[in-house]
């Protein structure tokens, strides 16, 4: 039987963590001092969603941009284990891989430290980028585009997928970044949280009725055939063209870090 296939566009990361104790303040400042017991690391990012879709039965076609640098060989080394072809991903001298260290202790995230570039990718690496875009779809079943807002998904990005999603006749699936909303016009579904979806439009959706209101005119406004509206521990609902919002609730759970 042959696998699906899905090219995975977006922002890649490297989700690095350690983990260990607190048994003391620090005497150089009122900080904690977290006593490492163990080190871990996992692709983050659109990277994530690539892992997801394998673990899945599906073959994930990965499309970003990393830099030159550690942390991009090691994002390599742990989606080759999993499968994921690398030849889609772009490396960008000018640029460093975004990398996310969490520090957690007793189950609880203490501290994050970012590394990354702002900006989108420079001339030759986005020529790069939209020619790998094209290779991966082509073939593919479906297209997710996930946007973090680390410069990758842009209008030039957009419309690249937009016009091989086009020519092959699959959907585009976005998991957006608030202030991106109006590149993902003509997406097949669009997955923002209440927050981000309210915020298309300047304002905080409190009520059911607001939450209507606003997944409807997204449907219009994005020329969506579907949005899906995440909410938290209240669940998720689903505005589809020509019927019923459909909610889904959800079991709420404890939860120390959502990644």
């Amino acid at each position: 039987m042959t696998r699906s296939a899905v090219a995975v566009v977006g922002d890649l990361m490297l989700d690095r963590y350690l983990w260990g104790r607190v048994d003391r303040i620090s005497p150089e400042a009122p900080v904690p001092v977290v006593a490492v017991d163990g080190t871990g690391s996992r692709p983050g990012g659109a990277a994530n969603v690539a892992w997801n879709l394998v673990s899945l039965g599906i073959d994930a076609r990965l499309v970003g941009v990393v830099g030159r640098d550690a942390a991009a060989r090691e994002m390599r080394a742990l989606i080759a284990e999993r499968g994921i072809e690398p030849g889609f991903i772009i490396a960008d001298g000018e640029r460093v891989t975004t990398e996310k260290i969490r520090i957690v202790a007793h189950n609880q995230q203490v501290v994050r430290a970012d590394f990354e570039t702002g900006g989108e990718p420079g001339s030759r690496a986005l020529g790069r980028l939209l020619a790998a875009i094209r290779r991966a779809i082509d073939g593919a079943d479906a297209v997710v585009v996930s946007d973090y807002g680390k410069g990758v998904v842009t209008g030039p990005v957009m419309d690249a997928v937009r016009e091989a999603a086009a020519a092959r006749g699959v959907p585009i699936l976005v998991d957006p970044k608030e202030g991106h909303f109006s590149l993902y016009r003509g997406a097949y579904v669009v997955t923002p949280n209440r927050k981000e979806a309210g915020g298309f439009y300047n304002r905080r959706i409190g009520t059911a009725a607001e939450l209507d209101e606003v997944g409807r005119a997204l449907l219009d406004d994005l020329e969506a055939a579907a949005i899906l509206v995440t909410l938290g521990e209240d669940g998720m609902t689903l505005f589809e063209r020509g019927e019923r919002p459909r909610h889904f609730p959800t079991r709420a759970s404890e939860v120390f870090d959502v990644t």
